[in-house]
Formats: C-alpha cells, structure tokens, sequence
C-alpha cells in the first residue's frame, strides 16, 4: 500500500507541509516525522485560575515535536524562539521529512506559522497573507497582531524591510 502524508500544502518552492487544527479528525495516510505545535506546551506550567481547572490529560505527538507557548488570537509569548522554531521546521521540511503545523483550530496561529514559512520559501512578506489565505485556508491569520509578528518574523530572518 502506498500511503501518503495527506493534507500538504506547497509552499512557494514546492516544500510540502501540512497545517491543520488539533481538534480536526486526525487525517489518515502517513504520521508526521516531525510537529511545530501551537499554544500551551504540556509540560509548561500552569499560572491563574487555569491551575485551578486542570485540563483533561493534555495530547503529546507519537513522534518528535517542538511546541511554542502560543494563546490563542496573540503571538508567540518568545519571539526569538518562535523565529527559531519556525526556521528549523521549514528546513526540515526542506529535507522532504513530512513537517506538521498545528494549534487548536489550525486557522490563526497555524496561518500565521504558513505564511511564515512561505516567506523562507521566498514568497514576498507583503503577499504572503494573501498566498496563504489562497493556498491553505480563506481565514488564515486573524489578527492585526498576527500580521505584523509575519512582517517582524521577515525581517528578522530574511532583513526586509517595510518600504
């Protein structure tokens, strides 16, 4: 049987990654050999009432995975590591290891990580919303902070800069 790593998307240079959102069906076809997960690690600790309110075991990958402490409609709590992260993901993927990229519902933070990784693919930052709104989903990136973290993140590894 010939199965496959569904669900990718080609990112300006043909690199395949998969986005998509945790609490989606899993998607059949091959596992990830690697997972840039979005939002609260599991073995982070837990501040405020959240500490009160323990959530249900909390869903650790069968395969390797890095996690950035990411809430939801925000940014990355660490920009530098995030940048980091986000970088090592795409090179693996670069290297035809099947990369997810994953928060809860897979559409802001997801996009945001997608359009970042279409910037390394060599897309323009000033479209890359657009080509990811295009090619991955319409509502991808939901927030004006999601968009500026895009253009911080192409600066910071690419040196561009707004006009």
């Amino acid at each position: 049987m010939n199965q496959q790593f569904t669900g990718t998307i080609a990112l300006p240079d043909g690199t395949l990654v998969r986005g998509r959102g945790r609490r989606e069906p899993f998607p059949s076809g091959l596992l990830p050999d690697f997972g840039l997960y979005l939002g609260h690690p599991p073995d982070a600790p837990r501040r405020g009432l959240s500490r009160l309110f323990p959530r249900r075991v909390p869903w650790q990958p069968d395969w390797p995975a890095n996690w950035i402490l990411w809430p939801d409609f925000r940014t990355p709590r660490d920009s530098e590591d995030a940048a980091a992260k986000i970088a090592a993901a795409y090179r693996l993927a670069r290297s035809g290891q099947h990369v997810e990229i994953a928060c809860t519902g897979g559409t802001g933070r997801t996009g945001t990580v997608i359009a970042c990784l279409a910037v390394l693919a060599g897309h323009p930052v000033d479209d890359a919303i657009t080509w990811t709104r295009n090619h991955y989903r319409p509502r991808a990136v939901e927030t004006p902070g999601q968009r500026r973290w895009i253009a911080w993140f192409a600066h910071h590894h690419t040196g561009w800069r707004r006009p």
